[in-house]
């Protein structure tokens, strides 16, 4: 049986909209299970331990599966949030690994080692493609899936249209590369980028060739994901970050409803999903 389950993120939602106010947890989270998402990835990056603590009973009361986000800026810190993972029941860890050596060779232990812990723990683990981190570039981290075949992507692909600036269209061989990150991935997340803003609105009648863009990827992706899983979780995070990911106007007020937004998004991959064969 495989399902597709949408998530939204803690962080995106601190503030959940233009006003800048920050919700408490239990809003939160009623809010996010009453959109109908599944679950909600709590980034340790933004926030720390003791904020995952917070909020775990109202995601418990809510349905609401976790999913963790780790920033280990040491190898061995890993292993405490592998731990805390397997206790809050998340179904992987996304790791954003701050341990950044500038040498693939000096890279691969550093991924082994993560795995390596990963399975002694029982959590698996996924590399998110991600700036300011081990696989910020996306030639380095290509040459790291070929060096080490059982390393799992979780794709963000904004960063890497960001980083590497691509120019629209995008030539079939930058295309190729993108592919190949996806046929590697499994999990995705929901943003729109362009090759110099990292989170685009999504309605804007200038950013639709960037919309239409990261729809066909996420497509592809799910699509590969379905072909290679004849069961499991296909997991899908909505994460829309508020300011400065967010653009703002002079006032500093937001440009765009990044919650509802959110919903446009889960709405998006949810057709892709039925059109590609639902559940099942």
């Amino acid at each position: 049986m495989r399902r597709l389950q949408v998530y939204t993120s803690l962080w995106a939602m601190q503030p959940h909209d233009q006003t800048g106010v920050k919700l408490p947890y239990n809003q939160v989270c009623e809010m996010v299970a009453g959109a109908g998402f599944d679950g909600m990835a709590i980034d340790l990056g933004a926030s720390d331990v003791a904020v995952a603590h917070a909020v775990r009973p109202y995601m418990q009361a809510n349905n609401l599966t976790p999913l963790i986000v780790a920033f280990p800026k040491t190898i061995e810190s890993l292993e405490d949030t592998l731990h805390m993972a397997a206790d809050f029941g998340a179904p992987f860890v996304d790791v954003i690994g701050q341990v950044m050596p500038i040498a693939l060779d000096d890279m691969v232990p550093v991924i082994e080692t993560w795995m390596g812990m990963a399975d002694r723990v029982g959590v698996p683990v996924q590399f998110e493609t991600h700036r300011n981190c081990i696989t910020n570039d996306l030639y380095t981290t290509l040459q790291l899936l070929d060096r080490i075949p059982d390393m799992r992507i979780c794709a963000d692909l904004s960063h890497y249209v960001v980083d590497r600036e691509f120019w629209f269209p995008l030539s079939e061989h930058d295309l190729g590369l993108m592919s190949r990150i996806l046929q590697r991935s499994d999990s995705f997340q929901g943003r729109v980028a362009s090759r110099q803003q990292i989170q685009l609105q999504l309605d804007f009648p200038q950013h639709q060739k960037w919309v239409n863009l990261f729809k066909g990827w996420w497509r592809e992706g799910i699509a590969d994901w379905r072909a290679r899983n004849a069961s499991g979780d296909c997991i899908f995070v909505c994460e829309l970050g508020p300011p400065e990911y967010a653009m703002t106007g002079p006032d500093g007020r937001e440009m765009s409803n990044r919650w509802e937004e959110a919903q446009v998004i889960m709405a998006w991959v949810r057709e892709i999903w039925e059109e590609l064969g639902g559940d099942g």
